[in-house]
């Protein structure tokens, strides 16, 4: 599972925050009950919000080099993988 990035931690943060505020607010409860549920949809609202921030793009494969392989950390060179002769196309005769 992926880490959450800054963005993701920062608007369900806010999000969190500010629909504590607005709710208490908006509905000027003072029982305990009360306060516990509106933290609790806030909390939701938060999670919900953090799950929907877009993901930043992952950087496209590096493209294969026509080189020789590079060496591994080991210091071992890969084998190379060998075309298949059919897999080739020849064009049609005359």
């Amino acid at each position: 599972m992926p880490r959450p990035t800054t963005a993701q931690i920062t608007y369900g943060s806010v999000t969190v925050v500010f629909s504590t505020l607005a709710m208490l607010l908006l509905s000027q409860t003072s029982s305990g009950v009360g306060i516990a549920v509106i933290a609790l949809a806030a909390l939701g609202l938060g999670l919900l919000v953090a799950l929907t921030v877009p993901l930043p793009k992952q950087p496209a494969a590096p493209a294969a080099r026509s080189g020789p392989a590079a060496a591994s950390a080991d210091g071992r060179v890969p084998a190379q993988r060998s075309v298949l002769a059919d897999s080739v196309r020849e064009p049609a005769g005359p």
